[in-house]
């Protein structure tokens, strides 16, 4: 079978319940997007799932996959799945949006995850401490980090248990050797719930958008023995350079040119030597905590980098 066939088959098996859709009309129609107008699977995926779920009058939290899969959450490493989880709630803090419910970490043994509940989707309050099954959740990727969001779908069940909530935090240190493209001042996806960073002005999954400015450092640490790729979010990158998002903004505009500012950064830190903490997903660690301990041989540090 192809990959269309399987990819029209899945939207069709999601959309069975709500439209009179079969799998020839959903893979033509991938087809023509995907041969026709060169649009990747993923993205030609998407366009035709937001095609029906306007025809259907549903929102994307509505639409479930039945029979999710429980897995543990150091386990979830693709977007879009639906599973189930058997966690308890590590942390809760304040949402940065009046969208979000509730945002905070949840743990099994395997580990943690951030998850997001959002305002409409009129679910129960989870309860720090609290053990529970949570079912119908779907994951969500951003910068190889992942996490999961709670839907109009989750079932919620209280377990009466404690669970021992496993570390999958780790610590790598070395001088950083390079910034990787990409850093610096970037622009995101303004739609809710989408945080994607825009290529020439466009996201992957909503086209052609303004954008918000973000910041964020991609790098590389080597101890002379082992290279770690990680990642510096907004609040690690401007502890790190010390240049906050609007002296960024304001340094790109007098230049007009936002490379600039990942230039500035790169004369600041490269080739000096951090200690970083953070989970790691995929093949980055991103950065919840760093020192600088000290130094080392940075030129010989430079050396290797560039003949990897």
């Amino acid at each position: 079978m192809s990959e269309l066939r399987q990819e029209a088959e899945a939207i069709a098996e999601q959309f069975s319940d709500h439209l009179e859709v079969g799998p020839d009309e959903i893979e033509e129609r991938l087809e023509n997007l995907v041969n026709e107008y060169r649009v990747p699977l993923e993205e030609a995926r998407r366009s035709v799932t937001n095609s029906y779920l306007d025809d259907a009058g549903m929102e994307r939290d509505e639409l479930g996959r039945g029979g999710s899969e429980r897995v543990q959450v150091n386990d979830i490493d693709e977007d879009e799945q639906w599973v189930d989880l058997r966690v308890e709630l590590v942390d809760l803090w304040e949402p940065r949006s009046d969208s979000i419910a509730q945002v905070g970490l949840l743990g099994d043994e395997s580990g943690t995850i951030k998850f997001v509940a959002f305002e409409t989707s009129d679910l129960p309050e989870l309860e720090e401490g609290q053990a529970y099954e949570l079912t119908n959740v779907v994951t969500d990727e951003y910068e190889g980090s992942y996490s999961v969001k709670l839907n109009r779908t989750t079932g919620i069940t209280e377990i009466d248990e404690t669970i021992e909530v496993g570390d999958n935090a780790d610590t790598v240190e070395g001088a950083l050797v390079d910034i990787q493209s990409g850093s610096g001042l970037i622009k995101r996806c303004p739609e809710e719930d989408c945080t994607r960073v825009l290529q020439n002005g466009r996201c992957s999954e909503h086209g052609q958008v303004e954008g918000e400015f973000d910041l964020r450092i991609k790098g590389v640490l080597d101890d002379g023995e082992t290279v770690t790729e990680v990642i510096f979010d907004r609040e690690a990158t401007e502890e790190l350079t010390g240049m906050s998002l609007e002296e960024a903004k304001d340094m790109a505009m007098d230049a007009l040119d936002t490379t600039v500012v990942a230039e500035e950064m790169a004369e600041d830190i490269l080739g000096r030597y951090y200690r970083v903490t953070g989970p790691t997903f995929g093949r980055y660690v991103l950065v919840d905590e760093m020192e600088e301990p000290g130094t080392v041989d940075v030129e010989s540090a430079l050396i290797k980098a560039r003949s990897i």
